[in-house]
């Protein structure tokens, strides 16, 4: 159960004065839907007016705050559609306050003539004259704390003012109860960070830019808090996961002697090294959990293969789990030849499988005949029952959440999980992400993979690149032309997919196709499978050829708006080519002028190929906020902290969570309750229930 003193955060933000359902929807879209993710969303910016001078001295544009006699109304005269005047003064000049569409009764009871009044908001002027439409705030002089002199601005979504979501975040904090401390006191001493209630209070409450940094001790506290709580629900996830016992899976090598001598090259080094970690946790009695991180082409579907193939010969099943139809049916048209060699089995199941076909795999399936089953998320649907699954291996990991890894490791009595990702990861984001698996990384390429000649090209050059496109395709070669956008959009102005399939087909002729996140996975799959069979010579594509994809023939990778891509989003996409016998090129086009810190992004894609470099190196130019990209729904999100500036603050984070799991793992201490509280605080619900669950 949640504490209940945190009940009051965990309210709906109906529960506010004003907000209504419309404007909840607003600030739900902005901050999210209840009391708590209001309390947690910092200021972006703050508004400053503090800058007092005289009429005379204040300069146009800048916000500030005036002192000012009232000296006269000057409303318009009946029926004509002009602005209400108030002339305001000081010693030094003149001032006037416009306003349109005004209550004559509302502002002489604002603004008193003869009385003294502090405006604040931005001088223009007009005329040869100073005024200021629609003045921020009129306070007065004796009510100082009417007008603040420091103001957050808080991310805002289409509707939602500054204002309105000012007022939500003020009710919001009064709701905050002081808490008993979870951080231990000789570490808040040393960092002289004060409790998590000042904290909160001065994040909301900032009184110069210095306040809005991450590295303001109160920020540095609060985003120690997000990160100590991701990192103790990661250990209590791992200690749940050790005491639920496991299989001892060992294989009798004979199907793997006979894939091994299938194999058209050697395993590298590294590939036998993540190989013997794998062995090695497969043959232990607790479960296996393991990520293999390997960069693109580095040969991890050949490891996850031979690890399935061991669990078949201990008498079990596997299953493989792609993000995308085209790439399970990929992984079984790579897999098929070693399969046969072996003398082993192999089924597919994607959301296209529908009637007999699939009810005959589904009966195959449960009755064992079937020893590899690849497939997408209908893996995991209810009807689908495995005989003995022994091995779950998921690709592209950030692709699925963790319900989902669940969902898949029930089909079976505790199956060990192995799961694999293509996306270079920092290590940093590594161990927010991953935390409660071990690790086996692939550094090493394949014999034979040559490197990749990459380029950047400004746009302008584009007609030389068509022309050099249009003599490669003429000598057979095939080419991906990426676009950020499928379809042309008013407010960015970037080249749509389909607008630039359009020209490209006028250029090159029928050799030209298309394909997009909008289209059914069959129309995709048809696109892709004429790419593949070299019926279509160049294919214009938005990301959705990013993980995976694997046409030997193409040796060309043309990337539109380079500078608009994550750099390990542009090294994926760069990894679709390279993969057969001829010479590869890439061609980054970006649109000039190039900011410095695009410039160096992109150059540091030209002069390496190592993806672990290249994700460190985008983690410390762009911070983690997008380093890996949209659609990696399986990485945390943090609100408090920056991953790319609390490094060391994570490190810390992991020690401390880790000497509380050996020193009170129940969270029974009076520390360990009010870390439960801590864990809710930050919505780590399911590893207290682990607790619970005992």
């Amino acid at each position: 159960m949640r504490p209940s003193i945190l009940n009051p955060l965990f309210a709906d933000i109906t529960v506010l004065t004003g907000v209504g359902p419309k404007i909840a929807a607003l600030i739900s879209r902005a901050a999210g839907p209840l009391v708590v993710d209001l309390v947690l969303t910092a200021p972006a910016g703050l508004v400053d007016r503090s800058f007092r001078p005289t009429i005379a001295e204040a300069p146009p544009g800048r916000i500030l705050t005036l002192s000012v006699t009232v000296d006269r109304h000057d409303p318009p005269p009946k029926g004509r559609r002009l602005p209400y005047k108030v002339i305001c003064s000081d010693e030094t000049g003149y001032i006037t306050l416009v306003y349109f569409h005004a209550r004559a009764d509302y502002l002489k009871t604002l603004l008193p003539e003869g009385q003294t009044r502090l405006i604040s908001g931005k001088v223009e002027e007009f005329n040869g004259a100073r005024q200021m439409p629609h003045p921020d705030y009129v306070a007065d002089p004796d009510k100082p704390s009417d007008m603040p002199t420091f103001e957050p601005i808080y991310p805002l979504t289409a509707g939602l003012t500054a204002g309105v979501m000012r007022k939500a975040v003020t009710q919001a904090m009064m709701r905050v109860p002081a808490l008993s401390e979870w951080q231990d006191d000789s570490w808040l001493k040393a960092r002289n960070w004060p409790s998590w209630k000042n904290s909160i209070e001065a994040m909301h409450a900032p009184e110069s830019q210095a306040g809005l940094s991450a590295m303001a001790p109160t920020r540095q506290r609060l985003a120690y808090d997000e990160l100590l709580a991701n990192q103790l629900a990661l250990l209590l996830i791992r200690k749940a996961r050790i005491k639920s016992r496991g299989r001892s899976i060992t294989g009798h090598g004979r199907l793997l002697a006979k894939a091994k001598k299938a194999l058209p090259f050697s395993l590298t080094n590294a590939q036998e090294l993540a190989l013997d970690d794998i062995y090695s946790d497969m043959r232990a009695p607790d479960r296996m959990v393991r990520l293999l991180q390997g960069d693109v082409g580095s040969g991890k579907t050949i490891v996850a293969f031979f690890a399935m193939l061991t669990a078949i010969e201990s008498g079990g099943q596997s299953a493989l789990m792609a993000p995308t139809e085209i790439l399970a049916r990929q992984h079984l048209e790579s897999l098929e030849p070693l399969a046969l060699a072996a003398g082993i089995k192999l089924g597919i199941l994607t959301g296209r499988d529908k009637g007999t076909a699939r009810r005959e795999t589904l009966r195959q399936l449960a009755n064992g005949d079937i020893d590899i089953l690849l497939g997408t998320h209908a893996l995991f649907q209810d009807d689908v029952a495995f005989h003995d699954l022994a091995l779950v291996v998921i690709d592209e990991q950030h692709r699925f959440g963790v319900r989902q890894r669940v969902a898949l490791t029930q089909k079976g009595p505790k199956p060990d999980l192995l799961v694999m990702t293509a996306t270079p990861i920092p290590r940093t984001l590594s161990l927010t992400a991953y935390g409660d698996m071990d690790h086996s990384r692939i550094t090493e390429k394949p014999p034979g993979r040559k490197p990749v000649d990459t380029r950047t090209i400004s746009m302008s050059r584009i007609d030389e690149i068509v022309n050099g496109l249009k003599r490669a395709t003429t000598n057979g070669e095939q080419a991906y032309w990426v676009c950020p956008l499928v379809e042309e959009s008013e407010f960015l102005d970037l080249t749509a997919a389909e607008e630039r399939f359009e020209t490209l087909k006028t250029a090159l002729g029928d050799g030209v196709g298309l394909v997009h996140g909008k289209m059914s996975g069959p129309e995709k799959d048809a696109i892709m499978e004429r790419f593949y069979n070299g019926e279509i010579q160049v294919l214009i594509a938005t990301t959705v050829i990013e993980v995976g994809v694997n046409a030997p023939n193409a040796t060309i990778m043309i990337i539109e708006h380079a500078e608009r891509f994550g750099l390990a989003q542009l090294h994926q996409l760069r990894g679709r080519v390279g993969r057969g016998e001829k010479k590869s090129s890439c061609i980054l086009l970006y649109k000039a002028p190039l900011g410095e810190t695009a410039k160096a992004r992109l150059n540091v894609l030209r002069d390496t190929e190592d993806g672990f470099l290249i994700a460190e190196e985008d983690l410390r130019l762009r911070g983690a906020g997008d380093v890996l990209g949209a659609a990696q729904s399986g990485f945390p999100r943090f609100r408090l902290a920056d991953i790319a500036v609390h490094g060391e603050l994570l490190a810390a984070a992991r020690d401390d969570a880790e000497l509380i799991m050996r020193r009170d793992a129940d969270l029974k201490s009076a520390r360990g309750e009010a870390l439960r509280t801590l864990l809710y605080l930050f919505s780590r619900d399911d590893a207290v229930k682990l607790l619970s669950a005992g």
